[in-house]
């Protein structure tokens, strides 16, 4: 064996967490446009905790994740420090992209708000110490029927107040459309509250199953600039379910469906920066399978989605 392949092999295997680097087959395939991603959602019904989780991410293949709150939150409470989740994830060669969270930031009773702005600042902090520069905002709060309609003006406003704090912490709050609340459930209303906002680090989380239950047309996709899409979560949806009645575990895995995400994608592609393409599901015949080999499987429908594009 050649020298320099041998040295090669050795620092290879003296790395941490080399024993979970991925199969060359099934690895993210490496797109100038897209960046495969696992959501923590789509393996959250095993129940593996935060590390399992990044393990077993890293060993399907994928090197970008977006992590849970309330699983990152878990893993610190059980004495834990944040530098060792970064540890743990640099050395899985993992980065953490953006974290789901559900704080009530957006709220209209004020003591309520003013305690959901903390608990996201909090958040924030501890996903800065993580290496996590983006948080997931969607209208925790506001998303039940019988929740008021929020103007969106003060809409605007509130999400500007949560923007500002990522001054200080470089978390980045991605406004999140929920195509089932009550409030921000349309491509145009989370698009005014980001340019009402005024403030230049707005950006929107958008989804192709929350773009299909909301009712927003892909016509309009086209008018969010370039800079406003970091992450996008990709998943499909079966024929006979109706928006009306589909539900968040109706999603499958992108290209089993029929939602038009060819369409999607070559409208949201920026050629300016990868974009991240995160998969979030919450299918219950997935939880029921093996987390690794549904992990497997996701990557491999985003890497024929891009393939396509």
């Amino acid at each position: 064996m050649p020298t320099s392949r041998r040295q090669a092999l050795a620092v290879l295997a003296s790395t941490a967490g080399a024993s979970l680097l991925p199969e060359t087959s099934t690895a993210a395939v490496k797109s100038p446009s897209f960046v495969p991603c696992l959501n923590m959602s789509t393996i959250r019904g095993q129940k593996l905790g935060f590390v399992k989780e990044l393990e077993t991410a890293s060993k399907a293949g994928f090197r970008s994740v977006e992590v849970w709150m309330e699983t990152l939150q878990e893993f610190v409470k059980s004495g834990n420090t944040p530098a060792q989740a970064r540890k743990i994830a640099d050395d899985l060669g993992i980065k953490i992209e953006n974290a789901i969270g559900f704080a009530a930031w957006i709220v209209h009773d004020e003591t309520a708000r003013t305690k959901g702005v903390d608990q996201l600042k909090r958040e924030m902090e501890l996903l800065a110490q993580v290496g996590c520069m983006r948080v997931a905002t969607p209208p925790v709060g506001a998303q039940s029927p019988q929740s008021p309609r929020i103007d969106l003006l003060k809409a605007a406003e509130r999400y500007r107040t949560i923007l500002e704090i990522s001054d200080q912490t470089g978390v980045i709050p991605q406004l999140e459309l929920w195509g089932f609340s009550k409030n921000l459930n349309l491509l145009s209303e989370v698009m005014y509250v980001a340019i009402q906002s005024g403030h230049p680090s707005a950006r929107l989380l958008l989804d192709v199953y929350h773009l299909y239950k909301g009712g927003s047309s892909l016509d309009s996709l086209k008018l969010v600039g370039k800079p406003g899409i970091e992450i996008f979560h990709i998943n499909d949806y079966a024929a006979g379910f109706p928006k009306e009645t589909i539900v968040d575990a109706d999603r499958v895995y992108p290209g089993d469906g029929i939602a038009p995400i060819g369409q999607i994608l070559k409208i949201i592609k920026n050629p300016d920066r990868p974009i991240v393409l995160s998969l979030e599901v919450f299918n219950k015949s997935y939880y029921a399978q093996d987390a690794l080999q549904v992990a497997k499987t996701g990557l491999a429908k985003i890497n024929k989605v891009i393939a396509g594009i």
